[in-house]
């Protein structure tokens, strides 16, 4: 830290805790030609037909601002989902909502909680605001409501929850979810980031809607990039109390959302055809990739999302498995930034790409016989 400020010493200085932040690093190319790209938690089967017709019908609007509130978008949000439109707030990406409302609401010396193996937005967030980062452990790789309610303080701001949680894929049921929120003090806001959802083929889910209906303090966050295969758009949504969507509308960029982006999306929520179709492919070849991978000999975390967690004997053993992938083409994503660095993450893919993970895996556990 202190070698860094030294570069600043002559000119403008960041606020404090800025320089602490690991800048965040996505979609990972292999040294060779990537075929598998398998790393992001992208979408197998692609967007909707009528979200690409949208986005193309978008270029003839490209001259123009775009309407600032996303209205139509946030009105098809919230038919679809039976909430208020006017107590969505719409981004881009869920990311930037995440960060908005760690602008809006932390100040220096807060703090801010997450579980151990959190998204590393929540990190970055606290970091970015001069607030500290607070991580409750995760026994067994699952958020832990006593370990998180142990952790809060008077100085406890903001509790942020992936459900499901990236990169482990598990999840709190709804009434874990709820046990948290009552643990809470009325001041402190919990974020339920709730961005793999439309993956959640369990019964005792609940993706947090209703308990932003019956809160003031609670939000929850959503995405277009997963389910709805539009990562490359950028576009986000929350639900939130109306004070709170308030506050998030008099931070947010006036035109943070662009056009193609709000028309893609909008087309992209009409066909729901093509979302149930995504949804039985993930819960299709997820299990298949857990039960394949398992015969062979690794651990995988039970996963609720688009993706399942493999986790080795040890780092090295990760990390030689990554290398070998990768000289096949295969990118899976190394997640040693999430404090698990024997675990590699893998997306769920099409046929095609799920076998060839498999068969390179099973291949290199044959190396370590």
């Amino acid at each position: 830290m202190a070698i860094l400020m030294r570069e600043f010493a002559t000119g403008p200085t960041p606020k404090l805790g800025v320089l602490e932040i690991t800048p965040y690093i996505g979609t990972r190319a292999g040294p060779n030609a990537v075929r598998h790209q398998l790393s992001a938690n992208e979408s197998a089967i692609g967007p909707s037909p009528a979200a690409v017709e949208a986005y193309g019908a978008a270029a003839a609007e490209m001259q123009f601002y775009p309407e600032g509130g996303a209205r139509e978008l946030r009105e098809a949000i919230g038919a679809i989902h039976g909430v208020d439109p006017d107590r969505i707030v719409c981004g881009n990406g869920s990311d930037e909502l995440l960060m908005l409302i760690a602008h809006a609401y932390l100040q220096p010396q807060d703090e801010v909680l997450f579980s151990a193996h959190a998204f590393l937005v929540y990190r970055m967030a606290a970091l970015a605001n001069g607030a500290t980062p607070v991580a409750a452990p995760e026994p067994e790789l699952r958020v832990d409501v006593a370990a998180m309610l142990a952790r809060v303080t008077p100085k406890t701001r903001l509790v942020y929850i992936a459900n499901p949680n990236n990169p482990t894929g598990t999840y709190l049921t709804g009434e874990e979810l709820r046990r948290l929120h009552a643990g809470l003090p009325p001041e402190t806001l919990l974020t339920i980031d709730a961005a793999y959802a439309e993956f959640v083929q369990r019964d005792d889910y609940e993706c947090g809607a209703e308990l932003v209906s019956e809160s003031e303090n609670v939000v929850m966050t959503r995405t277009f990039s997963k389910a709805y295969a539009l990562a490359g758009l950028r576009v986000g949504w929350a639900f939130c109390p109306a004070a709170v969507a308030d506050v998030l509308n008099r931070v947010r960029g006036p035109y943070n959302v662009s056009i193609a982006a709000q028309r893609t999306a909008e087309a992209a929520l009409g066909d729901r055809a093509h979302l149930e179709r995504a949804i039985a492919h993930n819960e299709k070849w997820r299990g298949w990739l857990a039960d394949e991978l398992r015969k062979i000999g690794l651990r995988v975390i039970e996963s609720a999302g688009n993706f399942v967690l493999l986790r080795f004997v040890n780092p090295q053993m990760a990390k030689a498995a990554d290398e070998f992938l990768l000289a096949r083409g295969i990118a899976l994503r190394p997640v040693g930034a999430y404090g698990l660095p024997a675990c590699l993450r893998m997306t769920v893919g099409l046929e095609e790409a799920n076998r060839a993970a498999v068969a390179a895996l099973a291949d290199f556990m044959k190396t370590t016989a």
